[in-house]
């Protein structure tokens, strides 16, 4: 088991990443395949467009961002809503509202 308190963790800067900070909760070093970051993004932060090998879920823990794939795609989620990316897909992401935003992020090796 790994048990992870509120102020642990290790900063890290995300890259394609803007007006963002966060913390490594628990690190593939610690869990072999699984990394979980707790994303504080700023007013008008968010992430370029890019993909990723690794499967990734975003869960909204305060605030309100769009998360955009390509094309049309646009999902706009709110506090306690949840989206999943499969590995190889495409987003950005932006915050709505002008208003800070934290994120719950689940990043799964294959």
């Amino acid at each position: 088991m790994i048990s992870i308190k509120d102020a642990q963790g290790v900063t890290y800067d995300a890259a394609k990443h803007f007006g963002v900070y966060g913390l490594q909760k628990i690190t593939e070093a610690q869990s072999k395949r699984t990394t979980v970051c707790y994303s504080y993004f700023q007013p008008n932060g968010g992430a370029e467009m890019s993909s990723s090998p690794k499967e990734r879920v975003y869960y909204v823990v305060k605030g309100s961002v769009t998360v955009n794939g390509p094309g049309d795609e646009s999902h706009v989620l709110n506090e306690g809503d949840l989206i999943y990316i499969a590995p190889g897909e495409e987003r950005d992401m932006m915050v709505n509202n002008g208003k800070p935003a934290e994120v719950l992020v689940f990043i799964v090796t294959p």
